[in-house]
């Protein structure tokens, strides 16, 4: 049986137009637009119709960074797949790309395999998966050429946390390499690992223990070092570069440089970067172990520069980086001596109404909005038309936003399994009213009517940005 929904009277928003039109759905997929009003869009019939009103009829966000279950420094991501999806939809969040880990000495489908396990089942929204390489061996580049075919075309490396993550400069150029000719994309955590794990030490020694040195050891200059050799290094390779969390304005100067000279180089950036500073890092009684994440949080006077990156599209992406951590038990591992707090914030709830407030501040325009939240992140992870837009073909999922609702942001409220909002008391203008994900409805008139294994693993073409 086949199933129709019509949306009537919205403001259609893409990242190419605005338009007051009517969408068609029939079967989990938008099969027409019609102009509010015309004979075409008043001819159809459907079992169910949403009035959207005064709303905007917008594509679901697509968070290209998430980190659910996420094992790190001795405890895991507090949000499971299935608590993690849920709050995603909350926020108008209709897919992920979560990362599976590489553990050194397994393989790459090992990891994914185990990931895949977490998430089968249990998410309210579609998901794909990108590939942390851990450990880079002949194997491991055999493997990533049967993963692209797979569709798992990015992998992401760390020049930071030496022991864990960390791949060198010589292993990094060979994924390279390996990507430049298999179409894979390479994500890179850019900060330099060794060096920090210095200041880290002598900051230890001198009895600076406090969250706010966690920001501190961890130099924007060393970022940008890393930024620029890891652009060297795909340049060696001839392979593209995406740089994720970007939070110095020294980074977005080595990432606009590098696409200035035409080089397939992309960065991303993250709520917390353009809302949040180690102003947040220095609030007393260990509350700015909240705060801690890498990169870290920069002085407010770096967040210009991100803004500006993104209105250029020198950043062309917004992501969460979610990867949330209790502060009772978790947070508080690191209780005198921050490099023992768990890096991560919670987020993929709150980035669409932060950027829709980005909007009504002035910072970015409405189809800017969907860009970097929805459109963008779907073409680099070849997820494009399918995800990202609402236009014909597409999957439908869509949200009706109300862009004149206000809130305040809280942990009172939110869904993120966590005992804390990154944004507590921030007020918002702009909220989810009605989520659907390939038609369903998951958030009816601000209720959960979703369920866990609604949501589908969902393989990716390669990046749709290379030239």
């Amino acid at each position: 049986m086949s199933s129709r929904t019509v949306i009537r009277n919205g403001l259609v928003i893409t990242a190419s137009d605005e338009i007051h039109a009517d969408v068609l759905i029939e079967d989990g997929r938008v099969v027409a637009l019609a102009a509010t009003g015309t004979p075409a869009a008043e001819s159809w019939t459907a079992e169910k119709t949403i009035d959207a009103t005064g709303k905007y009829v917008i594509p679901g966000g697509v968070d290209a960074h998430t980190h659910m279950e996420l094992p790190f420094g001795g405890t895991f991501a507090s949000d499971t797949f299935e608590t993690g999806t849920r709050a995603a939809a909350w926020g108008g969040t209709t897919t992920i790309v979560d990362f599976a880990v590489q553990s050194v000495g397994r393989s790459l489908r090992e990891g994914l395999d185990a990931w895949n396990a977490k998430a089968d089942g249990n998410c309210a929204i579609d998901y794909a998966f990108h590939m942390i390489v851990s450990d880079v061996n002949q194997e491991t580049l055999k493997e990533m050429d049967l993963l692209v075919q797979e569709g798992v075309t990015s992998f992401k490396q760390f020049m930071a946390y030496p022991g864990v993550f960390y791949s060198d400069d010589g292993q990094i150029l060979r994924a390279m390499q390996r990507s430049a000719e298999n179409g894979g994309l390479i994500m890179m955590h850019a900060e330099n690992g060794i060096a920090i794990d210095v200041l880290v030490e002598q900051a230890l020694a001198r009895g600076e223990t406090d969250p706010r040195f966690h920001g501190e050891v961890r130099k924007a200059l060393l970022e940008a070092e890393a930024t620029h050799r890891a652009i060297k290094l795909a340049q060696v390779a001839g392979a593209p570069l995406y740089v994720v969390h970007v939070s110095a304005q020294e980074a977005v100067a080595e990432i606009a440089r590098a696409r200035d000279e035409g080089l397939n180089v992309f960065g991303e950036t993250c709520p917390q970067y353009l809302f949040l500073s180690t102003d947040n890092l220095a609030e007393p009684d260990f509350e700015g172990s909240k705060y801690v994440c890498s990169t870290p949080l920069r002085p407010k006077e770096h967040q210009a520069a991100l803004w500006r990156g993104l209105r250029t599209n020198d950043l062309q992406v917004v992501s969460t980086d979610h990867c949330p951590f209790c502060f009772v038990g978790q947070k508080e591992l690191g209780r005198g001596d921050f490099s023992k707090i768990p890096n991560g914030l919670p987020g993929v709830e709150n980035r669409m109404d932060l950027l829709h407030q980005a909007v009504v501040d002035g910072h970015i325009s409405r189809r800017r909005w969907i860009e970097i939240a929805c459109a963008t992140p779907a073409r680099m992870f070849g997820l494009y038309p399918k995800k990202g837009t609402i236009a014909p073909g597409a999957d439908a999922d869509i949200v009706i936003y109300d862009p004149h609702a206000e809130q305040v942001m809280s942990v009172e409220t939110h869904h993120m399994n966590v005992d804390y909002s990154a944004y507590e008391g921030k007020r918002v203008t702009g909220q989810v009213e009605t989520v659907l994900s390939r038609g369903e409805p998951v958030i009816t008139e601000g209720e959960f009517t979703g369920r866990a294994g609604h949501g589908v693993y969902t393989p990716r073409s390669t990046c749709q940005y290379l030239l």
